[in-house]
Order: structure tokens, then sequence, then C-alpha cells
């Protein structure tokens, strides 16, 4: 029987290590939750002896717990350039929301975000930098939506706004992890554009309840 060959090591500096093997568990991280981080798999990956892991994070769990907190950084900081991608006072028409909610969803999907989100709730995980929550948003929509309303309508509550927000992030991060399941579609062959007429739906059914 052929024994296996040892992985090839490779030599770098202490910053450049670091930031391989943090981004070779990250792969991993997305592909199956911190559950399926082994420290073993990690060093293979990066081409770095185990030790080497130990010595630069101390132990598994703080290798984890730093993988969490870079993503969840790398996905806040997604969410508020999408935001800020937006045409500067450009909020009239169905445009300008759909554009968006297409960008949140290629943040979500493709990028792998949503499969980490799912893994650490369930797993129960609390990531090392909080994720943020979509109150500062739905304050600034809702300053917004007040603002275009005439002043004989009823005043919606904030708590409205609030909750169509959140209505409009369930619906992206369900697409993005089971879309394709739901539609019954074949798991190699997503039907892409049904996908995209279902966000341009939700972002149009968004934008008509904070308008009416």
């Amino acid at each position: 029987m052929k024994k296996k060959s040892a992985p090839t090591r490779v030599r770098r500096n202490a910053e450049d290590a670091r930031t391989a093997i943090l981004d070779a568990t990250e792969r991993r991280l997305v592909a199956a939750g911190p559950a399926g981080i082994r420290l073993q798999d990690v060093a293979r990956d990066v081409g770095v002896a185990h030790p080497t892991i130990l010595h630069h994070f101390g132990s598994r769990e703080r290798l984890v717990q730093a993988v969490i907190s870079r993503r969840v950084k790398a996905m806040n900081h997604e969410v508020v350039l999408a935001l800020v991608g937006l045409p500067p006072g450009d909020t009239g028409g169905h445009a300008p929301t759909i554009a968006l909610f297409e960008r949140l969803f290629q943040m979500f999907g493709p990028g792998g975000h949503a499969r980490v989100l799912a893994f650490l709730a369930l797993e129960g995980r609390v990531p090392g930098a909080e994720p943020e929550s979509l109150m500062p948003l739905a304050q600034a929509a809702h300053a917004a939506r007040l603002a275009r309303r005439a002043s004989r309508t009823p005043r919606p509550s904030l708590e409205d706004t609030h909750f169509t927000l959140l209505l409009a992030a369930f619906g992206l991060f369900g697409e993005a992890i089971a879309g394709p399941l739901f539609r019954g579609e074949p798991e190699d062959a997503p039907d892409e554009k049904t996908s995209r007429r279902f966000r341009e739906w939700l972002a149009r059914l968004i934008l008509a309840h904070l308008e009416a």
C-alpha cells in the first residue's frame, strides 16, 4: 500500500502565516460550520505543522472564535458598502430598492455569509464581534418614511418599519439558504431566473408597504 506523502511545508513570516491559517479556516467554516473545523485539516490546507496553529492561536476554540469574529466584521462591512452604494438621495421608484436587495443577496448567497450565520445560529454561538442589528437602518428608513407622508395620513410605527425590514432580511436569508430546495429545484441546477424574480418581487412588496 502506497504511503501518503507528507504535506509540503510553506515558509511564511508570522503575519502571513496567521492570515493563511485564518483564510483556510474560513473556507472550512463556510463549507461545514464551526463543528467541521479540524486543526489537522487546516494545517494540511496551509502547509504548516499542527503545532504552528497552536503557536499562533493557542487552541482550536480560539482559532474558531477568531475566524468567526473576522467573518462577522466582513459581513458588517459589506452591508455598509451595500447601503452607501445607493445613489445619494435616490429613494423614489423601485429600481434603487431592487438594486439594494440584489447587492445584499449577493452578499448573503455566493459569498457564503448566509451559510455561516445559519451554522452559528444552529450551534448557539455568539460571535466575538456582534452582527449589527437592523434597528439603526430601521430608524433611518422610518424617518424617511415619515417625511414622505402627508400630514393627514396615519403615522406608521417604528416597529412596523423595523418588522418590515426584518421580513426583507429573512426573505433574502432564506432564499440564499434554501430557495432552490423549497422550490423543488435540483441542487446542482438551481433556477437563477426564478430566484431573481422572487428577489425583485420581494423588493417591490417591501417598498409598497413602506410607501402605503
